[in-house]
């Protein structure tokens, strides 16, 4: 079936099955490889990309659900060469080691400020505990997210 996908605001238009999920979509059909697939059943996080700015993930989500919603990746979070303050804060918090889960990582960091759950570390930990690091760095990204928070006044912050 054709679906019309807004990705990073850009309408791309696909034929696909109906059960082929978002993270294959946007991996397979439109190239966008910034999103990873971990697990693949919904327990790791790498997937995590917004639909309608709020978290999904990918993996469980299925693409034709997303028609006519806003779909952001990670490639959507930069403006241009300028990094998103949350991309630059993993960088100078060397909030990750292999990178695999990074980009589901920022995903969900960005989203946590929005939704305003970053009053403590405490917080932090709960919230993002749907996205796993196997090379545990998550004192890093912890300090990524202070960062971040503290930068743009408080515990939210848009993106």
């Amino acid at each position: 079936m054709e679906v019309r996908l807004r990705v990073n605001g850009t309408v791309r238009k696909m034929f696909i099955e109906p059960r082929v999920s978002l993270l294959d979509a946007l991996r397979d059909r439109l190239d966008l490889h910034g999103t990873k697939k971990g697990c693949n059943q919904g327990a790791c996080g790498a997937c995590t990309v917004w639909v309608d700015r709020r978290r999904v993930l990918a993996c469980l989500t299925l693409a034709i659900s997303c028609e006519n919603r806003e779909i952001t990746t990670i490639e959507g979070l930069a403006e241009g060469d300028t990094l998103h303050p949350m991309q630059q804060a993993f960088l100078d918090a060397d909030a990750f080691q292999c990178g695999y889960c990074t980009p589901g990582q920022i995903m969900s960091a960005v989203a946590l400020l929005t939704e305003g759950h970053a009053r403590d570390d405490d917080e932090i930990k709960e919230w993002m505990s749907g996205n796993l690091c196997r090379c545990a760095a998550y004192p890093h990204i912890r300090r990524a997210i202070r960062r971040v928070r503290d930068e743009q006044g408080g515990e939210r912050a848009s993106h």
